[in-house]
């Protein structure tokens, strides 16, 4: 590959899988402007057009996109031969990408990011948080994390919390105003804070009704996308009631300034997160460690339990590879 021609290639590759000028221009640690005369100058060696662009978006051409598919394999290949060599350094060096939800980026990784770069201060970790179900292979993520169920079958995956239980939860102010709901279905009545997917979707509200889980359809003022901490902060300030993981809501509940609602048999218990990557031959030493860091780290605070349950033992073992089966809560 002479020249410019690998500059100008990975200046394509960053833009179409960011699908952004400036995120590429950022990862990639150019300016924007430069990025974008490297591509033009690409597309005019080529003598045809990969990206569209409009002042809001950019998409890859049909041209683009069978050029992506070609140079994936190959940049692949380009960063495992990077990788061995870094194999003899006497520390991983290297760029990390994670894709995670809010709560992962909250309760696993925000706790224990600053002792894992103490450790590797030649890491460099870029998160992207987002409650989509992104393919990490697509958008040449290291590791994505994601509730076990939802891990794709060929993936690697290990458990990093506990399973995960929701509180519905509201203010003593609004309580006062509107009355305690004391069955899931009198929810109808109440303004109900909700939570919108990227995709769309809202999160539902399920409740343990007679021995069954039933999803309510109920509905509220506000709706809130992808920012777990908003729709607190709407709780806490009277707006409405709140469906939410214990762990956002517990400390608030200690200190009286949210109530607990409902029965806790009512409220439902879900399967808790995992890390997953692709099956490599060779994966990067940086993922390597923080793998094994997770491990000590989660099962340091609260001890490596094993999965009892055949039918969830089971159910996981049908949509992922496991790496380790061990349990740890992410409390501490």
């Amino acid at each position: 590959m002479r020249g410019n021609h690998f500059a100008e290639l990975s200046a394509f590759t960053g833009v179409a899988e960011h699908s952004s000028y400036t995120k590429a221009a950022r990862a990639l640690g150019l300016s924007t402007a430069t990025l974008s005369q490297t591509v033009r100058a690409l597309e005019d060696r080529l003598g045809v057009r990969l990206l569209n662009r409009t002042t809001r978006s950019v998409a890859l051409t049909d041209a683009g996109e069978r050029l992506l598919t070609q140079l994936r394999p190959l940049l692949d290949g380009f960063d495992e031969a990077i990788e061995s060599v870094n194999a003899f350094r006497e520390k991983p060096t290297g760029h990390l990408r994670l894709t995670m939800p809010p709560p992962v980026a909250r309760f696993v990784l925000g706790p224990i990011l600053a002792r894992f770069l103490r450790l590797y201060p030649e890491i460099v970790i870029e998160t992207t948080v987002e409650s989509g179900l992104t393919d990490i292979v697509a958008g040449r993520y290291d590791a994505g994390f994601r509730r076990g169920n939802l891990v794709a079958r060929d993936m690697i995956a290990v458990r990093v919390t506990d399973d995960m239980h929701y509180h519905l939860v509201a203010s003593p102010e609004y309580l006062a105003r509107h009355g305690r709901p004391r069955t899931p279905s009198e929810l109808y009545g109440h303004n109900c804070i909700r939570y919108r997917l990227p995709d769309g979707r809202f999160i539902p509200w399920i409740f343990v009704v007679d021995g069954k889980t039933t999803e309510f359809d109920i509905g509220g003022s506000v709706v809130v996308l992808n920012d777990p901490e908003l729709v607190i902060s709407a709780a806490l300030a009277g707006i409405g009631v709140a469906y939410l993981y214990e762990e956002y809501v517990a400390s608030h509940i200690a200190d009286g300034r949210l109530v607990s609602l409902l029965d806790k048999s009512a409220l439902p218990i879900t399967e808790g997160f995992f890390m997953f990557y692709p099956s490599r031959r060779q994966n990067p030493a940086s993922l390597r460690v923080l793998i094994e860091f997770l491990r000590s780290e989660l099962r340091g605070t609260a001890g490596a339990t094993e999965l009892s349950n055949p039918s969830q033992v089971q159910s996981l073992a049908a949509s992922s590879t496991w790496a380790n089966q061990s349990s740890p809560s992410i409390r501490g």
